[in-house]
C-alpha cells in the first residue's frame, strides 16, 4: 500500500506540473496519431474520416478565419522570426528561474503547440493522403502509359475548347487574357462551381469559403509558389502576381485541398472539374489553358516531333498567353528561394506517399486521359 501511495503521489505531482490545457492537447495528439496509423492501414477508413470528420474540422477552421480580410497564415509566417525570438528569451528566463516548475511548463507549452499542429494536420488533410485514389473515386482506370496519340488528341480537345472561350475574352499583347471581374466576383463564381461539383461528385464536401490574396505575392513568386492551402488556418491563399489566366485554376486547386483532396495531381484535376461546373466563360478558359500546359509538356517529353507539329495549331491567342507567361516568369525562373521551397515541397510530398514529389502536379495528365471524353 505504501509503495502504491508513493507511486500515486509521484504521478500526481508530475502531472500536476503540466498545465491542464496542455494535457488536453497532448491527448488530442495521441488521438490524432491513432487516427493517422489506422488511415495507413485502411484506405476506406481514411476516405470516411476525410469526407465526414475531416470536412467538419475544415469547415470550422474556414469559418473561424474566413471573416479575417487578410491571410492569417501569411501573417503568422511573417511573424515566425519574432515568435521564435520571443520563445528563446522566455525559454532562457524560465531556465534560470528559481521555480523549477516554470521551465517544465514552458516545455509543455512548446510540445502542446507541436501536438496541436500535428493534430490539425491529421484531422484536416493528413488522412486524405492515405485514402483511395481519384481514379477509384471517379471509376476510371489509370492508363498504363501516355502515348503521343492520346496526348495529341487530348491537346486538340483542350485547344478547341480554349479557343471557343477565347472568342469572348479580351487580350493584351503585354498581359495576355484579361480577367473581366474582381477577386470577390471570382470567389463567388468558384464557390457556386464548388457547390455544383459537390452535388455531382460525392467525395467533395459541400463548402462555401473564400480564397485570400497573398499580400507579399511579388516576393513569393521567387519561390515559384502560385498558391497554398494552410491546414492550420483552413485558408486557401493565392499568389496574385501571376498572369490573370492562372488565377481561377490556381484558386480552384487550393479550394480542392480545402475540400479534402490532398494529392497534388488530384487537386489539379479536381480544380479542372470544379471549373467545368462554372457557368462563367473565363473560369472555364483558365482550366482549359492550364490543363493544356500540362498535356503539352507531357507531349514534348513523349514525342518532340509530334509536339513541334502540334504547337503551331494552338492559335494566336493561346500562343500569346504562353509567351506572355514565359516573359513574365523569366525574372523569377532561377532563384535560391525556388530551390529551397522546391526541396521542402518535394520532401513533404514524398513523405506523404507521393513518390514523384514535386513532379506529382504533372501526373494530372493521366487523370485527364482517363476521364475526359476527348
Amino acid at each position: 500500500m505504501h509503495e502504491k501511495q508513493v507511486g500515486g503521489n509521484f504521478v500526481k505531482r508530475f502531472f500536476g506540473r503540466i498545465p491542464k490545457a496542455c494535457l488536453v492537447l497532448f491527448a488530442l495528439g495521441i488521438l490524432a496519431l491513432i487516427v493517422h496509423i489506422i488511415s495507413y492501414i485502411s484506405s476506406a477508413f481514411a476516405d470516411f474520416f476525410t469526407r465526414y470528420i475531416g470536412s467538419a474540422v475544415r469547415f470550422i477552421l474556414t469559418k473561424i478565419t474566413g471573416w479575417i480580410p487578410f491571410s492569417l497564415a501569411e501573417m503568422i509566417i511573417i511573424l515566425v522570426p519574432i515568435i521564435f525570438a520571443v520563445l528563446m528569451i522566455v525559454g532562457m528566463k524560465t531556465a534560470k528561474s528559481p521555480d523549477k516548475n516554470a521551465y517544465i511548463r514552458f516545455l509543455c507549452v512548446l510540445l502542446a503547440i507541436v501536438s496541436t499542429l500535428y493534430s490539425l494536420f491529421v484531422f484536416t488533410i493528413g488522412t486524405a493522403y492515405r485514402g483511395s485514389t481519384l481514379y477509384e473515386k471517379l471509376g476510371v482506370e489509370k492508363p498504363e502509359y501516355e502515348n503521343s496519340e492520346d496526348l495529341v488528341a487530348l491537346s486538340g480537345y483542350l485547344r478547341d475548347k480554349a479557343n471557343e472561350c477565347a472568342e469572348n475574352i479580351s487580350f493584351s499583347p503585354e498581359y495576355g487574357s484579361v480577367m473581366p471581374y474582381s477577386r470577390g466576383e471570382l470567389n463567388d463564381l468558384l464557390n457556386d462551381a464548388c457547390i455544383k461539383a459537390s452535388e455531382k461528385y460525392s467525395f467533395l464536401a459541400p463548402l462555401r469559403s473564400r480564397f485570400k490574396d497573398i499580400a507579399l505575392s511579388e516576393p513569393m513568386t521567387y519561390t515559384h509558389i502560385s498558391g497554398v492551402y494552410t491546414y492550420f488556418t483552413g485558408e486557401s491563399n493565392i499568389n496574385t502576381n501571376f498572369p490573370d489566366y492562372t488565377i481561377p485554376f490556381t484558386a480552384a486547386h487550393e479550394m480542392a485541398h480545402q475540400r479534402g483532396i490532398a494529392r497534388e495531381e488530384e487537386a489539379n484535376f479536381v480544380a479542372y472539374l470544379i471549373c467545368m461546373e462554372s457557368d462563367d466563360n473565363y473560369v472555364k478558359y483558365s482550366a482549359y489553358v492550364s490543363l493544356l500546359e500540362y498535356v503539352q509538356s507531357a507531349l514534348y517529353k513523349a514525342d518532340k516531333s509530334a509536339y513541334a507539329e502540334f504547337y503551331p495549331t494552338l492559335g494566336e491567342k493561346i500562343v500569346m498567353e504562353y509567351e506572355v507567361y514565359d516573359n513574365f516568369f523569366a525574372k523569377y525562373r532561377k532563384s535560391v528561394a525556388s530551390d529551397v521551397s522546391g526541396t521542402i515541397n518535394n520532401v513533404y510530398l514524398q513523405s506523404q506517399g507521393q513518390k514523384a514529389g514535386s513532379m506529382s502536379y504533372s501526373l494530372v495528365v493521366g487523370l485527364a486521359i482517363a476521364y475526359i471524353d476527348y
